[in-house]
């Protein structure tokens, strides 16, 4: 489905989210008041305009207020963020989402009704955290503080073995994981059975404890 996405803010962060929307198919308008950095998103969004994110009168004759989704990706500038979000609010775009700079920035948010704040800075934290002596740990998602999804890669001993030969077949008897999906490529095995084989290049996806996951020896 077709979205409609106004990106305030166009950093690394909110860069990046426009020019991935844009590739999923999306109808985006990416937005600063820095024409430098406007010009860079020519060709990587559906429209590049320079305004600015705290002047009503420019949202609503961009028609902001008719947009499916507002992403606020303002980064240190926490006065034109909570501004812009409160002028998404009161214009009534379903469903906003807004980068937090601090915790206090981001209770701020959530406060005046921001449908979903991002941690940014704190998440890629956690990410790096766990994957920091484990090379295999290509992505890490925290779910609660210690209950997380690491996308694994295997290493080559693994390689021709079925998962219940290492361990993995349910009950989750030897590392108390549970493996979610192969990626094989582009192709994906969601919740594998035990006879399913491990090939060269695989990557598992495994949900459990943080402790159990660190500890696993691959």
């Amino acid at each position: 489905m077709k979205n409609q996405v106004v990106v305030i803010g166009l950093g690394r962060f909110g860069s990046s989210v426009a020019n991935s929307l844009y590739n999923l198919g999306h109808d985006v308008l990416a937005m600063d008041k820095d024409d430098a950095r406007v010009q860079s998103m020519m060709g990587k969004a559906t429209h590049a305009l320079a305004g600015d994110a705290t002047d009503e009168q420019v949202f609503r004759e961009l028609g902001i207020p008719d947009y499916d989704v507002a992403i606020v990706a303002i980064g240190s500038d926490i006065v034109s963020s909570v501004m812009a979000s409160v002028l998404l609010k009161t214009m009534g775009v379903p469903y906003i989402v807004a980068r937090a700079h601090n915790e206090l920035h981001g209770n701020t948010l959530e406060r005046i009704g921001v449908d979903r704040v991002v941690h940014a800075e704190s998440e890629m934290g956690v990410r790096l955290a766990h994957g920091l002596f484990n090379p295999n740990v290509q992505e890490y998602l925290e779910l609660t503080p210690n209950f997380g999804i690491s996308k694994i890669k295997v290493p080559s001993r693994f390689v021709d073995m079925s998962l219940k030969e290492l361990g993995f077949s349910s009950p989750r008897d030897k590392y108390g994981l549970a493996v979610l999906a192969i990626r094989r490529g582009k192709d994906i095995t969601l919740n594998p059975d035990g006879e399913d084989r491990i090939n060269h290049g695989d990557l598992l996806v495994l949900a459990g404890r943080d402790d159990l996951l660190d500890s696993l020896e691959l």
